[in-house]
């Protein structure tokens, strides 16, 4: 139904954001990816998926038009939903998503949380020869510097997807032990949901 809004960023979260178009402020669900791409600006065109059932309607919002269009393919696999699907989203990048389903890796996909054995079968069984057949699509734009200091933001990240945060300060303390070269939020937050999962 809705392509894309073009408006004001007006409120922004690891999990939402609120895009005012016209004088109304439209309520989107949204990846970290798309929450770390839009770090510092203010407007911006968000791709967006209309999500209807019997309790709500429901917006979902992306940076780039390759995550709208494999959050909608996720959709239409059996056992996976729009939580499940945004979960993943968050988890990798549009293109370790495809790999890993076109390289039958289900242990990848396992990596986000929500996502077992049965269903990682399952989207690789139904998308696998879709994705083999689409030509690649261009990659996001690059990821502007964060507002706060990385951690936090990865801390915050964390706990919009549902973990604790003494779960997500304690992963982070070992990630910058073990892995002190992550420094933007996205890795930091990919590196953190797969040791969590």
């Amino acid at each position: 139904m809705y392509a894309y809004l073009k408006g004001r960023i007006t409120y922004r979260s690891a999990s939402y954001l609120i895009v005012e178009v016209g004088g109304i402020g439209f309520r989107v669900l949204i990846p970290l990816s798309t929450y770390t791409a839009l770090q510092g600006i203010d407007v911006a065109t968000i791709y967006t998926h209309l999500h209807i059932t019997e309790e709500a309607h429901t917006l979902y919002g992306f940076a780039t038009e390759a995550e709208r269009n494999l959050f909608g393919q996720l959709l239409s696999v059996r056992g996976v939903g729009p939580t499940s699907a945004l979960l993943l989203l968050s988890a990798m990048s549009v293109e370790e998503i495809r790999a890993a389903i076109i390289g039958e890796q289900a242990h990848v996909l396992q990596r986000a949380k929500g996502i077992g054995p049965k269903v990682s079968k399952q989207i690789i069984l139904d998308l696998k020869d879709r994705l083999i057949k689409e030509a690649p699509e261009p990659a996001s734009f690059p990821l502007p510097s964060a507002a706060l200091p990385a951690r936090e933001e990865a801390i915050a990240a964390l706990v919009a997807l549902g973990y604790p945060r003494p779960s997500a300060q304690k992963v982070l303390n070992q990630l910058q032990r073990e892995q002190p070269h992550l420094q933007r939020i996205e890795d930091l937050v990919r590196a953190a949901l797969r040791l969590l999962s």
